[in-house]
């Protein structure tokens, strides 16, 4: 009987006319509530574990949300729909995990509708069934198309918005006139245009939702550590502070001093070039610092001027990279001496170019040892 729901439930789902879909729908409903005969004995946590394909331990969790539930009819329905839309039984499991009540929601007044405002705003039906995996909640309002309608020429394409959703879906279900709006009104006045604005969407999604007394603050904290608002580096240093109190900052900012020796105004000339090293892991710092000063021999105030080395990765991109023209040198292959920084910096297709493919014939190990060390260290 589902099987027979699911196939023309999707039939409705794609045809251009949504209009047939509320009697059909109605009609499968009354079918379903056949399916029990004793509807008051519904058990709702084995329906979950056997229809739905929960895990006990889910289920379980779940069933506590729907205990009003007295037959399958509208779960049915709703099963049948996300199946029609495209999502797999283990993608429909998730979101009922995540979202039990999804299963309470009105075919006919709500999913139905939902969908076919969604494709009027230019959705396929593959973002709309990823919608539906990563808006939780969200996609049982009605509001969630009036919402998109504001997000989707803010964030610049639908793949954007689902970027940001996978990072956090809690910006769907935000108030847009007491959150959103006066957030994007107010980075807009501190010189961020709506594509900075999306790429701090999607890095940060909450930066858009939060009270806007917290992100004046963090624009605050990013104007103490030399980053202004209309600044090239504004945005990366929003996303650096973003919800990091003036304590934590602090004491980043006494790592950074005392890991890489830097002084107060080093500090400061480092971070407004490359504000995320205050984002850096502690160990990631500390084994950065031991090789750029250990082996490669660079000085504070080189690393300071020139910091996002240490943004670079240590083991895929710098290491090897260092040996390679450290070899080079020894075996006296390079007429002229490139500095550390250009070595690191260049693209890998530049970098091949220039350090790899002249020397085949008298280092022909050198590529695929190279290679090697590079992919070990993306396995790091």
């Amino acid at each position: 009987m589902l099987r027979l729901r699911e196939c023309v439930v999707s039939r409705l789902l794609s045809s251009p006319s949504t209009s047939a879909v509320s009697p059909v729908l109605r009609l499968l409903s009354a079918s379903a509530s056949s399916v029990s005969p004793n509807p008051s004995s519904f058990a709702v946590e084995e329906y979950l574990v056997g229809t739905c394909g929960l895990t006990r331990p889910q289920a379980l969790k779940a069933s506590k949300k729907l205990s009003h539930l007295k037959s399958p009819a509208n779960p049915d329905a709703v099963l049948a729909f996300l199946a029609g839309l495209g999502l797999s039984g283990a993608d429909a499991a998730a979101v009922v995990a995540k979202d039990p009540l999804f299963l309470c929601a009105s075919v006919d007044k709500t999913l139905a509708p939902v969908v076919a405002g969604l494709t009027d705003l230019g959705l396929s039906r593959s973002e709309i069934a990823r919608l539906v995996s990563l808006a939780g909640s969200g996609f049982r309002s009605r509001s969630i198309v009036s919402k998109l309608h504001y997000y989707l020429p803010l964030l610049g394409s639908s793949e954007n918005l689902l970027r940001a959703l996978k990072k956090s879906y809690h910006f769907l279900p935000s108030n847009l006139d007491r959150l959103v709006r006066p957030n994007v009104v107010f980075l807009r006045e501190c010189g961020l245009g709506d594509c900075d604005i999306a790429k701090l969407c999607i890095s940060v999604p909450r930066m858009l939702t939060t009270n806007p007394e917290r992100v004046r603050a963090m624009v605050s904290s990013a104007e103490r550590l030399g980053v202004p608002p209309g600044s090239g580096m504004f945005r990366q240093a929003l996303r650096a502070v973003a919800f990091l109190n003036q304590e934590k900052i602090a004491a980043k900012v006494d790592y950074l001093k005392n890991t890489l020796r830097w002084s107060d105004a080093q500090v400061s000339i480092a971070v407004c070039k490359a504000p995320m090293v205050l984002r850096m892991s502690k160990e990631s710092l500390k084994r950065r610092s031991e090789f750029l000063f250990s082996e490669v021999g660079l000085e504070p105030m080189y690393i300071a001027h020139r910091p996002i080395i240490l943004c670079l990765s240590l083991e895929g991109r710098v290491r090897p990279r260092y040996y390679v023209v450290k070899f080079l040198k020894q075996s006296g292959l390079l007429g002229r001496d490139p500095s550390f920084y250009t070595a690191v910096m260049l693209t890998e297709k530049v970098f091949m170019e220039k350090f790899i493919y002249p020397h085949k014939k008298a280092a022909p190990h050198l590529a695929q040892d190279y290679a090697t060390a590079c992919k070990r260290g993306d396995a790091d």
